[in-house]
């Protein structure tokens, strides 16, 4: 059962019973537990622990790799060795990029995801019926590089199907500012719902905070350990 993602906490409780019986008929030998925990999965990658506030904030935003091309493919076709008739052999989209991290939010993910389909949809101009929805993880048009700009990687971009299926616009060029602001706001509201749920049923310890808080441990203990190699 694919669970739907939901950008509204007052959606999320709204409909929190009627998806946990759908997730009964579909899987009748679990419990709320495990529905939780599937929950838990899905929403946790948008939170994280702040240890001075000792709470779950909103932390909406994915790495991706910022790509442009290498000085050498733009320096001319004197210095080019690999051309033929004074053309370079080479296709646009077969270059070698460089490339560094860059995080960035979201909102901005979406906005490039959209951007793709609908250049997609302007040079193949795709027939009326046609929605962004039907290209959201198709992998040419996600993964494919017209010069500098985002690199997408596709294997991370499947975590964030369920975040675009829910803020993506199924027809239309730009994503909705105030539909993301209402996800920022409402997605802490969301995470303490399902860890008072898991209390409820004394799972305290497959809790969102639990487990962002043992995660942000985990990375400070290893932090500190690579400062001692390194001193």
């Amino acid at each position: 059962m694919e669970l739907p993602f939901y950008l509204s906490f007052n959606e999320f409780e709204n409909r929190y019973y009627d998806n946990l019986e759908k997730w009964f008929e579909e899987y009748k030998n679990t419990s709320e537990t495990e529905y939780l925990k599937a929950l838990v999965k899905m929403y946790s990658p948008y939170l994280y622990y702040n240890f001075a506030n000792d709470r779950l904030q909103a932390d909406a935003s994915i790495q991706i790799k910022d790509c442009f091309l290498p000085y050498y493919e733009k320096i001319g076709i004197s210095f080019c060795t690999n051309c033929e008739n004074g053309k370079s052999s080479k296709n646009v989209k077969s270059m070698n990029h460089i490339f560094e991290w860059k995080t960035i939010t979201m909102m901005e993910y979406a906005q490039h995801i959209l951007d793709k389909i609908n250049r997609y949809f302007s040079k193949n101009n795709c027939k009326e019926g046609k929605n962004t929805l039907d290209f959201i993880n198709n992998y040419e048009i996600i993964t494919s590089r017209e010069g500098a700009g985002y690199c997408v990687n596709y294997n991370l971009h499947q975590s964030t199907l369920p975040f675009l299926k829910a803020y993506l616009p199924v027809y239309g060029q730009t994503v909705n500012i105030a539909v993301y602001r209402d996800f920022i706001f409402s997605i802490v509201q969301i995470a303490e719902f399902i860890d008072k749920k898991l209390k409820d049923i004394h799972a305290f310890e497959h809790t969102i905070y639990t487990k962002l808080k043992s995660d942000a441990k985990f990375k400070v203990q290893m932090s500190h350990q690579f400062l001692t190699m390194c001193n």
